[in-house]
Formats: C-alpha cells, sequence, structure tokens
C-alpha cells in the first residue's frame, strides 16, 4: 500500500474502529476479492482486526475499503480516506474483480456502455465521487449530472463509475443502457430513442418471449411514452446513461422519472428536469501524476523514469487529457523526440479557433499541428480530406474507400496510422469498426481548411457519383446508411444545386432513402435545405414535403410499402402523382399492378395550405387581424411569419432562448409578442423584425399564453405563467414593468383571453377552474369550478382547464377540459356540456393534444365534420376574423390552413362502411348507410324504416331491388324505387350480412346469418322463412355461396369454418386452423378454393375437393404491431381468373394466389374497412372507411 494511504489509514484509525461495524463491510471486500474466507474468519467482526489486516495488504484493500464505506452511507469516515485514494494500474485493474467479473462485462455490453481505452489511467477519487452520487439513486429515481470541458474525460468516467459489481447489483439490477446524444435535432433525436426503445424491447423479448416488438413511435412525444413505459415497467430499476448532452431541449425528452446519469459541458442543461439531482464536476485537467502515467503508458515505460521534458510536455498540454494522448502517441512511435515535441509545442503559435469557445484551443491547435506534421506528405492529403465529416458521426472505412478512392484494406492501413497517433478514434463496438474525429480536431480541421472547404465537398459528391452511377448503395449496412444521410449535406455544401434538385425532387430517391432510413431524415432534408430547392421550384418542393409528411406513418411500417402506389393517392396536380403514374404505367405493362384514386379530387381541397414554417414542435399560431399573415412559433425557438394565402416567408427572427410557446398579433397587425420556456416575454415590430420590449423580471417560471387587447382604445398584454402565485399579469408595453398582477389561482395558468369589449379577461387554469378578471382594476368578477363538471374523476386526477375564448357577443364563455367543451351561458354558473370531443373550435383558438381536429355547432351541441390531415399532436387552433379559413398547427412540423365551410359541408353527412355498388357500363351507383340509419342511394333515394344500425346493404342482380340488414335483427327486401318493402323477421341477435342463394336458374333464396349462431333461408318474395340451421357455437361472421350454388361456407367466432351443402343442408367440411376468430369467406370462381380471413390480420386458402390448406398468405410477412391488414380481414373476393385475391382490413390488397405473395396494398386515409366492392372485370373497387372517406379505385393500365 502506498505511504500516503498508509498513514490516512493509521490517522483515522481510532475513528474507524468506533464507528464501523466490520461485518457488513467485509462482504463487499470479499466480492471484490480483496479478502477470503480464512481472513474473515480469524477477523471475527471486530474492527480493529479488520483494519490490522488492511494495512498489511495493497492499493486495491484500500479502494475496496472506501467503496465499503460509500455502500453502508459511512460517508463521513469515507471523507476522511478520499484524499489518499492511491492510483491504480491497468495491470491491476484488470486484475480487480470489482470491475471486471463476466456478470459486469455482460450487463455493460448489452447497454452498449463503451469499453476501457487501452491506455488507461484510473481516477479513483473521481470514479469513487461518481458511485457515491450513483448509489443515492438506489430508493429513488434522479439524476446524476458528470460535467466539464471537452476532452477531459467524462464519458470514460461515466462508463468506468458503472464498471463495478456490487453496484450494478445492489442500485441497478435492471441493467445500465448507454446512449450516445451529441448534438441532434430532433430527427436524429427521435431516431436515437427509437433505437433505444428497438433495444430494450429486444432485451425484453429474449427475456420473457411473450413480450412482443412494437413499431417504431413515429414522433418524439409517442418515443417519450414508449421509453417512459420501457424503464418503469420492464427496467424499473435500471440507469440510462445520456453521453454528452448539449441541449435542453433535448434533455427534457427523458425526463421520464426514472434514474439517469449524463455527461455534459453545461452544469445548468439539469435545471430544466424534474426530481433529485446531484452532480460530479471534472476537473478541466488531469493531476501531472497521471498525465505522466498516460505518457509512460504510451512508450511503456515508468512515470519515475521519463526523461526531464516529460513534465514541461504536460505542462505545455494543460493537463488535457487528448492532448496528452496526442503527444503520447506521437511519442510512441518516436521515443527519442521529447525535446523536439516540447520545442515544438512552445515555439509554435496558431491562431485560435473560435475566441468564444470554451475549447482549451491553445493546447489543442499546438498538439494538433505536431500530430499532423509527423504524417507523410500523402497521408496528410488524406487527413485533410476528413475535414468534410459532420460533428458527432462516425462513418466506416468504405466510405473513405469511396472518397479516397482506394481499396478497403488500403484504408484500414491509413486509418490505422491516424488511430496510433491519437488523430483519429476507432470505435470497437461495432463491425466493421466506425471511425470519428474528436470535435476539436474537426474545428482545427475546419479553420485550416477554410478556403477549400467546397471543393473538398464537391471532391465527396463526384466520388460518390463515380462509384455507385448505377443506382445508390442499398446493402443497409454503415457505408450505406452515410450516403443516404449525408449526400444532400456534401451537395448542399459543395454549393452542387442542380445535383440537390435532381435528387431530392425524384421519387426515387424518396423511396429508396425512406425504406432504408425511414421518413424522418427525408422531411428534415427538405427543411433544411428548403431555401435551395426553392430556387428551383418551391411548388414541387411543396409536393413532396406534403407527400412525406401525410405518409410518413406509411413509410415507418414493415413490410415497407409501395412508394410508387402511395404517390398514387396524391392530388392530379402534384409533380409527385406524376411521377408515380408514368411508373405506374410502365410497370403495368410488365405485369404490375397499381390502383389510381379517381375520385380524390373531391377531398383536394380539405386542407387548402400546408407550411412547414419551423424545425420541430410547432406550439401556435395565429391570423393576423387583417388575414393576410400568419404568424408561427414552436420548440424551433423562432417566430416566423409568413403569407396565409401562399406561405412565403416574410419575416423570421431567432426570437429566444427556448421554445416559444405563444405569439399574439396587435389589434392593428404592427406588433407581434412572444412568450416562451425562458421566462421572457417580448414584443417585435412585425416589418422590421426588431425587439421593441422585453419583459424578463417578474415571470419566474415559463410563460404559456399571451394576448392583446381586441380594440386600440387603450392598448394592453396580457400573460399568463406557471408562477405560483403571481402568474398573470396586464402589461402597458410603453412602460418597463406590469401594470397589474392577478391573484387567485393557485396552479399554473394555461391560458388567457380577452372579452371582444376588452372589458373582462379570462384565464384557464390547472387548478380547475375559469376565472373573468375586471381588466379596469384587475379584481376577479367570477369564478368558475369547471372540476366539478367532472366528480366521478376529481378524486383521482386534477381536472386540468386547457383555454377558454368568448363569442363575439361577448355574452358566451367557452372553455376545454379533459374531453368536453363547456359553454357558459350569460350566468356562467350555468354550465353546458358537450362530451366525447377530441377538440372544439368555438371562432377562437382552442387546444388539443390529438391528431384530428373536429367542427361543433355550440347550439346544438352536434358534430359538424371532422378535419383530418396532422400526423401528430395538434397544439392550437384559430379561426380567421372573417370565419372562413381555420388554422391548426402541429408536432408533425406543420401548419395547415382549412377553408370553414367546404371542411363542414364536405364532411358533414358522413357515410358508413356498409354499403353497396352497381357496376352498369362505367357507371357508379353507391348506396351507403349514415350516421342517422338512412340508406343513401347515391343521388336517388333515402330509405328510412330500421330502427337501428343498417349492417349490410346488397342490390339484387337486377338491380331493381335492395337487401339491408340491421342491429334492429331484421332484414328488409326493397323495391327501393317506390319505397315498399317486405321485413323478415325471426333472427334473435343482430343481422350482420346476407347472401342470395341461387339453386336453381328460377329459384332465388336469402341465406341470413346473426349473432345467434344461425343461418336462416327465406323466401324474399313472401317472406317466408324456409330453414333455420345452428351452425356454430360462436356468433356467425360470415358466409358465402358457391358460383354453382351447391355449397355455401359459413366462418364463426369459434375459431372455425364450415362448408355446408345447399341440397341437404348438411356440414360437408370442417376447417380449422385460425388462431382467432374467422371473420370473411369467399368462394373462387371455379368453386376449387375458398378463402378464410381471421381477426389476426391471416389468410387461408382450402382445397374445396379434399379440405386440405392450400396456403397461407400473411403469416411469413406479419409485423411486428398488428396484421398485415392493420386489424381484421373483413372481406374477400377472387379475380375472374382466380389468380388474384382481395382483402380488406385496416388496408386493402391484392394477393398472388398460387404464391400467397402480396402484390399490392393501398392505404386509405382513414382505417377499418367492412367491404369493397369489385367490378365484373376486377379493374375497379369500390370501399368507405371509418371516416367515411368513399374511395373509387381503378387499376393502372
Amino acid at each position: 500500500m502506498e505511504e500516503g494511504a498508509r498513514s490516512c489509514l493509521l490517522q483515522s484509525r481510532s475513528s474507524l474502529e468506533q464507528d464501523i461495524r466490520a461485518s457488513y463491510l467485509m462482504d463487499h471486500m470479499i466480492s471484490d476479492g480483496v479478502l477470503t474466507g480464512d481472513e474473515e474468519d480469524r477477523i471475527r467482526k471486530q474492527a480493529a482486526a479488520l483494519l490490522e489486516l488492511l494495512l498489511r495488504k495493497d492499493n486495491q484493500a484500500y479502494i475496496s475499503f472506501y467503496n465499503a464505506l460509500v455502500r453502508e452511507s459511512y460517508g463521513d469516515l469515507a471523507s476522511l480516506l478520499h484524499n489518499s485514494l492511491p492510483l491504480v494500474s491497468p495491470e491491476a485493474e484488470k486484475s480487480f474483480s470489482d470491475g471486471g467479473t463476466r456478470y459486469v462485462q455482460a450487463v455493460l455490453s448489452e447497454g452498449g456502455v463503451p469499453q476501457r481505452p487501452v491506455v488507461f489511467v484510473s481516477r479513483p477519487a473521481l470514479v469513487n465521487r461518481v458511485r457515491e452520487k450513483l448509489y443515492r439513486l438506489q430508493k429513488e429515481p434522479g439524476w446524476v449530472t458528470v460535467f466539464g470541458m471537452a476532452g477531459s474525460g467524462k464519458s470514460v468516467l461515466a462508463a468506468e463509475a458503472v464498471r463495478d459489481h456490487a453496484l450494478i447489483t445492489e442500485c441497478f439490477p435492471g441493467g445500465v443502457h448507454w446512449l450516445s446524444i451529441g448534438q441532434l435535432d430532433r430527427a436524429d433525436l427521435l431516431v436515437r430513442i427509437q433505437s433505444l426503445c428497438f433495444r430494450l424491447e429486444q432485451q425484453s423479448q429474449e427475456k420473457d418471449p411473450s413480450s412482443s416488438l412494437h413499431r417504431p413511435p413515429g414522433s418524439l412525444e409517442e418515443a417519450k411514452e414508449r421509453l417512459r413505459f420501457l424503464m418503469l415497467r420492464r427496467y424499473p430499476r435500471s440507469l440510462l446513461i445520456l453521453d454528452d448532452i448539449w441541449d435542453s431541449s433535448v434533455l427534457r425528452a427523458f425526463d421520464i422519472q426514472c434514474r439517469v446519469m449524463l455527461t455534459t459541458r453545461d452544469r445548468s442543461l439539469a435545471d430544466c428536469v424534474s426530481g433529485f439531482k446531484s452532480e460530479v464536476a471534472v476537473e478541466s485537467g488531469l493531476e501531472e501524476d497521471q498525465a505522466l502515467e498516460i505518457l509512460a503508458l504510451y512508450v511503456n515505460g515508468k512515470p519515475q523514469r521519463l526523461p526531464e521534458q516529460a513534465r514541461s510536455i504536460v505542462r505545455e498540454c494543460k493537463g488535457s487529457p487528448l492532448v496528452v494522448s496526442l503527444i503520447g502517441a506521437l511519442l510512441r512511435e518516436f521515443p527519442d523526440r521529447w525535446a523536439y515535441y516540447l520545442h515544438t509545442l512552445q515555439q509554435k503559435k496558431f491562431k485560435r479557433i473560435r475566441k468564444s469557445s470554451s475549447y482549451d484551443y491553445d493546447a489543442l491547435d499546438q498538439a494538433m499541428a505536431a500530430s499532423i506534421q509527423v504524417l507523410s506528405e500523402e497521408h496528410r492529403e488524406l487527413y485533410i480530406d476528413l475535414t468534410v465529416l459532420e460533428k458527432d458521426v462516425k462513418v466506416p472505412a468504405k466510405v473513405l474507400s469511396v472518397l479516397w478512392d482506394l481499396e478497403p484494406e488500403e484504408v484500414e492501413d491509413v486509418l490505422q496510422d491516424f488511430v496510433n497517433k491519437s488523430l483519429l478514434f476507432r470505435d470497437c463496438h461495432h463491425r466493421p469498426y466506425l471511425y470519428y474525429l474528436h470535435d476539436l480536431q474537426l474545428d482545427f480541421l475546419a479553420e485550416m481548411n477554410r478556403s477549400g472547404l467546397e471543393s473538398l465537398h464537391t471532391k465527396v459528391v463526384r466520388q460518390y457519383q463515380q462509384r455507385y452511377s448505377q443506382g445508390p448503395p442499398t446493402s443497409g449496412d454503415e457505408e450505406c446508411l452515410y450516403w443516404f444521410r449525408f449526400l444532400t449535406y456534401h451537395m448542399a455544401k459543395a454549393n452542387l444545386t442542380q445535383e440537390l434538385y435532381s435528387l431530392m425532387f425524384s421519387l426515387d430517391w424518396v423511396r429508396t432513402k425512406a425504406q432504408i432510413m425511414g421518413p424522418a431524415h427525408l422531411i428534415n432534408d427538405y427543411v433544411e435545405y428548403g431555401a435551395i430547392l426553392d430556387k428551383e421550384n418551391s411548388e414541387v418542393r411543396g409536393h413532396f414535403q406534403e407527400f412525406l409528411s401525410l405518409n410518413g406513418h406509411q413509410l415507418e411500417q414493415r413490410p415497407f410499402p409501395d412508394v410508387v402506389q402511395l404517390a398514387l393517392s396524391q392530388p392530379d396536380s402534384s409533380e409527385v402523382y406524376r411521377q408515380a403514374l408514368l411508373q405506374a404505367q410502365e410497370r403495368a405493362t410488365r405485369g404490375g399492378l397499381y390502383l389510381d384514386w379517381v375520385n380524390k379530387s373531391s377531398l383536394k381541397s380539405l386542407s387548402r395550405l400546408v407550411v412547414q414554417p419551423h424545425q420541430g414542435s410547432i406550439y401556435a399560431a395565429c391570423f393576423s387581424h387583417d388575414g393576410t399573415k400568419i404568424a408561427s412559433c414552436g420548440s424551433s425557438k423562432t417566430l416566423r411569419v409568413f403569407k396565409s394565402t401562399s406561405g412565403e416567408k416574410l419575416l423570421e427572427i431567432q426570437a429566444h432562448d427556448d421554445e416559444v410557446l405563444c405569439c399574439a398579433f396587435s389589434p392593428d397587425d404592427r406588433l407581434l409578442a412572444t412568450c416562451s420556456s425562458d421566462r421572457k416575454v417580448k414584443v417585435w415590430n412585425v416589418e422590421r423584425g426588431t425587439l421593441m420590449r422585453m419583459f424578463e423580471e417578474e415571470h419566474e417560471e415559463q410563460v404559456n399564453h399571451c394576448q392583446f387587447t381586441n380594440t386600440r382604445r387603450r392598448l394592453l398584454l396580457a400573460t399568463c405563467s406557471n408562477d405560483k402565485f403571481m402568474n398573470t399579469k396586464l402589461w402597458n408595453i410603453n412602460k418597463p414593468s406590469s401594470q397589474n398582477t392577478m391573484f387567485g389561482h393557485l396552479e399554473p395558468v394555461n391560458h388567457c383571453c380577452f372579452s371582444p369589449d376588452d372589458a373582462y379577461l379570462s384565464t384557464s387554469s390547472s387548478d380547475g377552474t375559469l376565472k373573468l378578471w375586471e381588466v379596469s382594476s384587475a379584481n376577479e368578477w367570477k369564478s368558475i369550478d369547471v372540476a366539478d363538471m367532472f366528480p366521478e374523476q376529481r378524486e383521482q386526477t386534477a381536472v386540468m382547464v386547457k383555454c377558454s375564448t368568448w363569442s363575439a357577443d361577448g355574452r358566451t364563455i367557452i372553455c376545454a377540459a379533459r374531453n368536453a367543451v363547456f359553454v357558459s351561458v350569460e350566468e356562467p354558473a350555468l354550465l353546458c356540456s358537450v362530451r366525447n370531443l377530441k377538440l372544439s373550435i368555438i371562432r377562437q383558438s382552442m387546444t388539443t393534444y390529438v391528431s384530428s381536429l373536429q367542427l361543433w355547432d355550440i347550439e346544438t351541441s352536434k358534430k359538424m365534420a371532422d378535419c383530418s390531415g396532422h400526423l401528430s399532436w395538434v397544439h392550437g387552433v384559430q379561426f380567421s376574423p372573417d370565419g372562413s379559413l381555420l388554422l391548426s398547427c402541429s408536432d408533425d412540423q406543420t401548419v395547415r390552413v382549412w377553408e370553414t365551410n367546404r371542411v363542414h359541408t364536405s364532411s358533414a353527412v358522413c357515410l358508413k362502411r356498409d354499403s353497396d355498388v352497381l357496376f352498369n357500363n362505367g357507371d357508379i351507383t353507391v348506396v351507403a348507410a349514415d350516421n342517422r340509419n338512412r340508406l343513401q342511394v347515391r343521388g336517388l333515394a333515402t330509405l328510412q324504416g330500421h330502427t337501428r344500425t343498417v349492417l349490410h346493404c346488397q342490390f339484387t342482380p337486377e338491380g331493381h331491388t335492395l337487401i339491408t340488414s340491421s342491429e334492429d335483427t331484421t332484414i328488409r327486401v326493397w323495391r327501393w324505387r317506390t319505397g315498399e318493402c317486405v321485413v323478415l323477421e325471426g333472427h334473435k341477435e343482430q343481422v350482420r350480412c346476407f347472401s342470395l342463394l341461387t339453386t336453381s336458374p328460377s329459384e332465388t333464396h336469402l341465406l341470413s346469418w346473426s349473432f345467434d349462431g344461425t343461418i336462416k333461408v327465406w323466401d324474399m318474395s313472401s317472406g317466408e322463412r324456409l330453414q333455420d340451421l345452428v351452425c356454430h357455437q360462436g356468433a356467425v361472421l360470415a358466409c358465402d355461396v358457391s358460383p354453382d350454388g351447391q355449397l355455401f361456407a359459413t366462418t364463426s367466432a369459434d375459431k372455425t369454418a364450415k362448408v355446408w351443402t345447399s341440397a341437404s343442408w348438411e356440414c360437408v367440411r370442417l376447417l380449422n386452423g385460425h388462431q382467432d376468430c374467422v371473420r370473411s369467406c369467399k368462394f373462387s370462381w371455379d368453386g376449387r378454393r375458398l378463402a378464410t380471413g381471421d381477426d389476426n390480420g391471416e389468410i387461408r386458402l382450402w382445397n374445396m375437393k379434399d379440405g386440405t390448406l392450400l396456403k397461407i398468405c400473411s403469416s411469413d410477412n406479419k409485423d411486428a404491431m398488428d396484421s398485415l391488414h392493420g386489424g381484421w380481414v373483413t372481406d374477400l373476393h377472387f379475380s375472374p381468373d382466380n389468380t388474384v385475391l382481395l382483402s380488406t382490413g385496416g388496408y386493402i390488397k391484392w394477393w398472388n394466389v398460387e404464391k400467397g405473395e402480396a402484390l399490392q396494398t393501398f392505404y386509405p386515409t382513414g382505417a377499418n374497412l367492412k367491404r369493397i366492392h369489385v367490378s365484373p372485370d376486377f379493374s375497379t373497387f369500390v370501399t368507405i372507411d371509418n371516416i367515411g372517406i368513399l374511395y373509387v379505385l381503378k387499376k393502372v393500365e
């Protein structure tokens, strides 16, 4: 044991002997391997004997004893020993069982924790300080922040701290999960969290095969909730390590009440999250002895025997671990150059890269220059090419093989030389290896080659084009991923605008990149390079961006959808549609199957304008009072103003230091107010984009909402915040402080709104109340306890009033809470409610957290229309001043403008999915039930009679008779032109469906089936019941009659299908094998096959000759989320030649009957299709989705 450690132990001996329980400590020391069982017996739980034995042992025993004190909460005693902790050599560390057990290695490997560097020097004081903080997370979630300057070894320290058997078993038995962050945009952050969730789910599935994988979350909010579920439910006592956090908005994505350790350069980052917090500071540099030990390890010597220049070199390096390693690597190659490298460091005077940077640039610049100088001229040129790399990006050797036009083996030799000299770093956790530069090195290279950056990026693009002249790589390996992620970046940096246009305006590029990387990066590309693309054609850029925004959730599906088919649903005027139609027509000549949605133009105008003004979630958007402009703000910290007609940008301001939560125009539209999570309120001049006034002193928490008065008589600004008491304020913008503060709410105030005459201000709070204030006196006028409307829920969870607004006459106040809108009519004590809303809009802005909007008539409490289109949570909506337009903003990065009357008109009558279609010489007649149980014969008739929901309707072949069935247990046979009908009664439960049974050319009967498990045969003309069959133990869900009328098949909730003969009404085949309810069935036109579909999305093909199974269509390609159909298989149809099978469910699919392989998939806007109608030539298909949209699809010829 070192003398310093021994002396400290002797000095503290009396205190230790008095206070410690030896038996508690010995268990830890035995697991560390520093005590044996025999020694434990000799000690006999006596503290004095333990200390006597400890004095005869080595440094490892001292460290183990110190760690045991920390773990057993003897923190005061551990502090006595802290300053004398000895250094540990790498050889000793390797033999130290505490950090090297197989269990620890397995846990850290599974969690992606980096291995120790090849040259490693222990920093036990820091390591133990971090472990001491981590032990505090044993009983409750919290945050441990490890902070320090770049290159100070934070990541190595964090990884070393968890390399401890006792720490893992006692505090984090659920595992340790490492996630490298760096500087990320929202798209990259989403990808990182998706990857972490997948890794956690995969590990969970390995331990518990009954658990299932889920589809990747589609938004940051969804990803956060998925991670919260995994960490709290499946890994409740685990540690999440976030390495290299830069931004508080990124850290908030991990605020999920779990145990987190983060490394960062910004000590204050953890202030933005909730929970227990502690921190460990990493000194800016190594101690001199530690730096000397690093140099000694590089030259295979001992610190005491290093030449005299060593200490001077350490001082010149200023203790930076990075710089010391750079010089150490050089000395390993040339061990006699101590004086030379010292002289180089002392004499070279490089310009600082950025004076404002926190990096230790003096030491870095000198070490970098000294390192690069020793490279050969050829290697020096190759190293300069690395200037084009992005920070925090690791590249495989194959990428550099393309860039340098060298064989992979040659590239690896070059890279090995760079790694040996610490000019490059290698990630050994991946195979093949990935290489990366430290950001300091990249900064140095960028400054050194500033004038040649464009040409360097051009070289990258040209080399790529030469290597992949026949098409981009599609292997999906690290090289492939690099090109798809960064090719557009290199083109933009090289100013190769034509190449960028050709690439990003290509449907082929969209398809390939989306398949390999998902849509998030693609959407980000159109946002990031939008300014460049708009110079060529802003309309086309909008087409592609809109296509991706509307179909991003489909592009996440696996198996990957046919992008050409998806693009055929775009408007006919879209460049995306034009390219898709050309490709579909060309592929159709080679046997491909594509469907054109021919009536989609009826929906084209629902969303009049879609704008992506920000990169990130959009929290608020508002019209100017003249309706010509729209302002928006969000997580990007910017404020943007654009034209309401075209989306053309008028103004963009970097408005705040944190997320901008709200924006509002003044009555004359000359000013804009913004408020933010940074607790500041700002007022801007709209025309010039200049800051007019900033209020930053009075709000102590985030400011949620701001609004100007409605009239110009007396201009005031109202703001509300998360402050505990002083959370609502009125400001005169010409004065530096607030004019009035409203006291009354005890919880955050989410929204504030002036009455039309500015006499009153309404405030909506998380305390469950809506309060009305007199503006002139700031006194409370009325208080409405909205939470009383939820007596059954109030005891369980708080009721939050989200927002409020006023009617135009000022007599009605509307507020939203939970899933209801409450309307106060004249007297605030009287409340009525509209329940089960996703959102309600009353001529003002309201807020929601779902992806669709609903328009409601408050007077009648009836929903008028749905506005579907947003792909993520909607944060705010607002009507234009004249009410003709509706504005909405969302986390999907879009602002949408809707035409109120058109949305209202087109969506007011919502067709149900139960329908039938007549095909007659190219004309299509559709009959469907509406939400009032009336039959809508499109453009012809309305038939009333059923008392409950109509479940099925069908024309007879000649088209004069219409048959319907209903939940009212009856079947009706209509002469639909006259309204006459025959009622068939006899079923005891709802009649799901029916079919026509032709037993002879002159005789057609009606076959009906019901949830009562029976099938009944009827004479349609007289209404007489001919047969009554009990078919299944469960409900009969489907039935089909063979083309010759000799057989009919039934399917049931009892998971079976049966085949019956119409001659004797007996069962001739029992078909078993489905694992869920069998929902649908269909005979082929030749009667040789029967297709059956179940609720698990599986389709089975049966041989009717012997009842054997021929093929299972969907089992091989079933995705992780649900069936290929997104739900139940509800309808089946064979093509006339029996080679193609059509099926419906969540989607529409066409199958090759012989192979059981999918030929094509059509994704509707809604979901849960019930029936599809097919023209006789199998070229036209008609269906209705669950939100009432009608689809007429025609094969592309």
